[in-house]
């Protein structure tokens, strides 16, 4: 089969890139690199994969690109492009969310009607459910985003529906809750801990760290992704998640585990854009995706310390660079 992906060079990207090619798929990748974060974080991520024959990589914006062209003879589009953050999402900056999020999607979803696509499988995010009153949130739970990012994120999957409804376009959505595991955003918790903890840095925790998530490790999110391709209904939202509910505080105590270090903890406000709680009913998922989330939080965040570890290459002493704290090293 042959593949587009967008945002083939981010986190969940290049995971996905890669079990593509090893399920012997080609796969076209477009990442246009914006400095939400270093670049040299991504070029990491699509290196192992510019090795590969069968793969090809498109540094450019989705809204610069020929699109309909590079969807002739594509058999499935993974839409993971988008602008990350939702603290960032604010203000003057929405913009960027207006243009990467909402208007590529617009302009991927037209240039793809008509064509004989197997699947459109749109990336979106737990952020869209916001201040639901449902715990745990469903699909049909009601939705009130909280941040502008989630209310993109929201729109794209609107129009996703749109375009299936109108044109018949074969469009999934998957809403993704909090994913972690090598490869992950420096923006992110996890990351940000474990980078923390490796430089003998107090963790920064925003509000009580009472607030809970619904984690979900990188390697289960790329299987709902695969199985979304075969077995996604078409039209259709599917909550990928962890299947459990952890409370931000109470996981330091593994973080020292994992580690072999003391964790130190500095308080800071609540954000923002941040919601409360997240935690995903994933029946509707194992029903018809056969999805089934396999990774313990303890391996997976182990799996994700090892690669922060590597990534930041500590000097002696246990400082990360100087010049990869500033994302100017490649």
């Amino acid at each position: 089969m042959k593949i587009l992906v967008t945002g083939a060079a981010g986190f969940i990207g290049s995971h996905l890139c890669r079990r593509l090619l090893s399920e012997g798929c080609s796969v076209t990748g477009i990442d246009c690199f914006t400095d939400y974060y270093p670049r040299w974080m991504k070029e990491r991520n699509v290196a192992p994969l510019l090795k590969a024959r069968r793969f090809k990589l498109i540094d450019k914006d989705l809204n610069a690109l020929p699109l309909r062209d590079l969807l002739l003879g594509v058999d499935a589009v993974y839409h993971l492009a988008a602008q990350a953050g939702v603290r960032a999402s604010w203000g003057r900056n929405f913009s960027v969310y207006l243009k990467n999020n909402i208007q590529a999607s617009q302009a991927l979803l037209e240039a793809a009607k008509g064509l004989p696509l197997r699947k459109f499988v749109y990336a979106s995010s737990s952020s869209v459910y916001g201040l639901t009153p449902d715990i745990p949130m469903t699909e049909t739970s009601l939705l009130y985003p909280l941040s502008p990012y989630g209310v993109s994120k929201l729109a794209a999957e609107q129009l996703c529906f749109l375009y299936h409804k109108n044109y018949g376009l074969p469009t999934v959505a998957l809403r993704f809750f909090t994913v972690y595991g090598p490869g992950q955003r420096p923006d992110m918790a996890f990351h940000k801990f474990f980078k923390a903890v490796l430089e003998g840095e107090p963790i920064t925790v925003y509000g009580d760290g009472r607030q809970t998530r619904d984690f979900t490790f990188v390697d289960d999110i790329v299987e709902a992704n695969l199985a979304a391709l075969t077995k996604g209904r078409d039209g259709q939202v599917y909550n990928v998640g962890g299947g459990h509910r952890e409370t931000l505080g109470g996981l330091f105590p593994l973080f020292e585990e994992i580690c072999g270090r003391p964790v130190r903890i500095a308080k800071a406000e609540a954000q923002k854009g941040d919601v409360r709680h997240t935690f995903a009913r994933i029946e509707k998922a194992r029903r018809d995706l056969g999805f089934k989330p396999r990774t313990e939080l303890r391996d997976g965040l182990a799996q994700e310390w090892d690669w922060i570890r590597r990534l930041y290459a500590p000097a002696r002493g246990g400082r990360v660079p100087a010049g990869r704290r500033k994302g100017t090293s490649s």
